[in-house]
């Protein structure tokens, strides 16, 4: 499934970048176990603080016994659609970090996730999968369903799969089903000292 991208960088990038976005149609194929390590693997390789490496991944692969457990912990706008993907990841962190002086609290689980996250979501484009983020979920639940330590923090849930033809989604989600633009650097990058701008 091809899709028009409408995007068109500002300076000169790598196309994974701007191939990457979040259709919310899919195959419904299951995405093999073999797929989803090697987005992991990408995933390993993200830089964090100490080189902590606070991400944890879990997941369950469509038509296995823990394919139904994680779509309930969807919304029902978001399960709608993620019915429809291959694999569903939830992304944790673990807030606690090893250092020559034993465990301390870590400032940064959440950005060093957060590049993990990115890790794996640009190696899933590059095999030819899609991955949706989603805040849409039952964080609680997902700490007891999936056993998530105390010292560990739920970030994300994911959906992945292979793009479809958007015709079974609703007339608001079709509408959204094109990859989307970005502001301006202007809006975030600034030389000398920080510049406000509009939220």
């Amino acid at each position: 499934m091809t899709t028009q991208n409408p995007r068109r960088p500002d300076h000169a990038i790598d196309p994974l970048f701007i191939e990457r976005w979040s259709p919310r149609a899919f195959t419904g194929e299951a995405v093999p176990e073999s797929e989803l390590l090697r987005m992991f693997e990408a995933a390993r390789w993200a830089p964090s603080s100490y080189n902590s490496q606070p991400w944890r991944f879990v997941y369950a692969v469509r038509d296995t016994p823990d394919w139904l457990p994680f779509l309930d912990l969807l919304v029902p706008g978001n399960r709608k659609w993620a019915e429809g993907a291959g694999a569903l990841v939830i992304l944790v962190s673990s807030k606690l970090m090893k250092t020559g002086d034993g465990l301390k609290p870590s400032a940064s689980h959440s950005l060093d996730t957060g590049a993990a996250s990115a890790n794996f979501q640009l190696q899933a484009i590059r095999q030819g999968w899609h991955v949706h983020g989603m805040g849409g979920f039952d964080k609680e639940r997902a700490v007891s369903l999936l056993n998530v330590p105390a010292d560990h923090q739920v970030e994300a849930a994911y959906a992945v799969g292979r793009a479809a033809d958007p015709a079974d989604l609703t007339e608001e989600q079709r509408a959204k089903e094109v990859p989307n633009g970005r502001r301006p650097i202007t809006d975030f990058a600034f030389a000398g000292a920080f510049k406000a701008r509009e939220a």
